[in-house]
């Protein structure tokens, strides 16, 4: 007995839940409204194996394939069935064949192990991708492939891509974030070009980033506002609504799109930041918008990244490091001082994924 039980803890390793930052709806799961400056474990359970947050909700995948959402609950987007907020973590039905998923501004996005996607939430941009602009609160499966891959969400727009290296996106299409070379609103999945070959994708508040097969990066959508200063990396502040690449490397690893500004490794393990930066969160050490990608100090130990609306954080070697606002806590500090570097989050290398969202940040121990 004593072996199995062994075995068992050398192959199922805890991962628990942590969560600091604004918490006005709930979305930090602690059961309260109360702000937060340094993390808090959510619960006591150790399951835990994704987490998405993005403006005033919270939703998690466990080990077990279970998916949980807490917080802010308009227009239904916990999925709950109803539009109730939750201050606490709530299982959203009861199958455990969830993969993964997004949270967007107004609505969430998953994918279950079968490759079927599924929406809900607020709907009146076709954001769920439905053929229609009528809100659900409760998921619903977008058509009957399952050939999905990955699913990402913007404010109120939702870009997945497919198995075969495809490239779909819908919703609300303002500045051109869908990437389509128009305004257009679609309320169901329209293919990006037509090509096969994109790994990844990143869905901002209005901009969108993706990296092709080749590591090359690219970019669209609103690159201009009062925070907005060249979150697409091209060296100006003009709006693309089609893709245009970022710079001529093909090295690109992983991208985050922020509220107003975008993270990014590259293949050695560098980070690279650039967009608006009126609260340090590029993390350069100053305020000054860029607009083509600057790195952000010279270590090479970087692994992953999450931009909020106005901070960054990103785990580096098991430590996590955060920076930009602090003004709700969001930094992890236990104080609300505003930090324009890179600073670690306690002492702990134990970190294993990170999702910074809208005043608040949430993280998974290993």
């Amino acid at each position: 007995m004593l072996a199995n039980r062994l075995l068992l803890g050398s192959v199922i390793p805890t991962r628990a839940l942590w969560a600091w930052g604004y918490n006005a709806a709930g979305q930090l799961g602690l059961g309260d409204v109360a702000a937060r400056s340094s993390p808090i474990q959510v619960g006591a359970l150790t399951t835990w194996s994704k987490v998405s947050s993005k403006t005033a909700h919270t939703v998690g995948i466990k080990t077990d394939g279970t998916l949980w959402a807490m917080g802010s609950n308009s227009s239904g987007k916990l999925g709950t069935g109803n539009i109730t907020n939750f201050s606490s973590p709530v299982q959203i039905g009861a199958l455990n064949t969830w993969a993964s998923v997004s949270a967007g501004g107004v609505h969430t996005a998953a994918i279950k192990a079968d490759g079927t996607l599924w929406t809900w939430g607020y709907n009146a941009f076709g954001a769920l991708g439905l053929g229609d602009a009528v809100d659900r609160s409760s998921p619903v499966q977008v058509g009957a492939l399952t050939t999905w891959a990955s699913v990402v969400t913007g404010l109120q727009h939702t870009l997945a891509l497919k198995t075969d290296g495809t490239l779909w996106a819908w919703g609300r299409n303002t500045i051109g974030q869908l990437g389509l070379g128009d305004v257009a609103v679609r309320s169901s999945p329209v293919q990006v070009g037509a090509l096969t070959t994109w790994a990844a994708i990143a869905a901002g508040r209005y901009h969108v980033l993706g990296v092709k097969a080749d590591g090359t990066l690219w970019a669209w959508g609103r690159n201009n506002s009062t925070y907005l200063g060249g979150a697409l990396g091209l060296g100006d502040t003009a709006h693309r609504s089609s893709p245009v690449q970022v710079g001529a490397l093909t090295t690109w690893a992983s991208v985050s799109a922020g509220g107003y500004h975008t993270l990014a490794i590259q293949t050695n393990g560098s980070l690279w930041a650039w967009g608006g930066n009126n609260q340090g969160q590029l993390g350069n050490g100053g305020t000054v918008n860029r607009s083509s990608p600057i790195q952000i100090g010279t270590l090479t130990t970087w692994s992953k990244i999450s931009a909020g609306q106005y901070h960054s954080a990103a785990i580096r070697t098991g430590g996590l490091w955060a920076w930009g606002t602090n003004y709700n806590g969001e930094l992890g500090q236990g104080n609300t001082i505003l930090r324009s570097s890179p600073v670690q989050i306690g002492a702990l290398t134990t970190w294993s994924d990170i999702s910074a969202a809208s005043g608040v940040t949430l993280g998974i121990k290993a």
